[in-house]
């Protein structure tokens, strides 16, 4: 058994551009499938992952406002695609490109499902930036619930400011659109 909090060494890991990560979860969020490419690039192994909390693998540096906005939209039935980087069991870190769905049978929520791509190295630059600036605001606060408040308040200004939701600035991205990830707005 690895010990419970993974300290990232800073090294970036990456995977095939024709690889796809896979992952299916129950409604809470708990690890029900894991392909081998997730087993691989997360260097765990099949057993760590199933049944624990996809949160496993989140890198501390992930602005937490990110994995709100990703809990609303597919908890209101949404699909949503997202930057993310996530930390594996040996403390290297791996960007994707995930997109999450909800999963239902006999219209009852059974669970989501995960596919994560290889992202573009210039998409990951500009989300990075985006994202720092979501993380330093999120540690300025004392409490969770304030560094979510404040942190998703800057999101939702940056995003304005540019005329764009979320969903618009990951598919800017994603096109190799010029992003309004620059100027972060305060």
């Amino acid at each position: 058994m690895r010990p419970s909090a993974v300290t990232p060494t800073g090294v970036e890991r990456t995977f095939g551009v024709d690889e796809i990560i896979v992952s299916k979860t129950d409604p809470q969020g708990r690890i029900t499938y894991a392909n081998p490419v997730f087993v691989r690039v997360s260097a765990y192994a099949e057993t760590e992952l199933l049944g624990k909390p996809h949160s496993i693998v989140r890198h501390p540096d992930m602005p937490r406002v990110v994995f709100k906005l990703l809990w609303d939209t597919i908890g209101s039935g949404q699909e949503i695609f997202a930057y993310i980087d996530n930390l594996a069991a040996d403390g290297a870190h791996y960007w994707v490109l995930a997109h999450v769905t909800p999963s239902y049978r006999d219209g009852r929520l059974i669970g989501y499902h995960s596919n994560r791509r290889l992202p573009d190295g210039a998409a990951v630059r500009e989300i990075s930036r985006l994202y720092a600036t979501l993380r330093a605001e999120e540690l300025r606060h004392p409490t969770p619930a304030a560094a979510m408040a404040a942190s998703g308040a800057l999101l939702d200004a940056h995003l304005a400011a540019h005329g764009q939701s979320y969903e618009e600035l990951v598919w800017g991205l994603i096109s190799g659109a010029p992003a309004a990830t620059a100027g972060v707005v305060r």
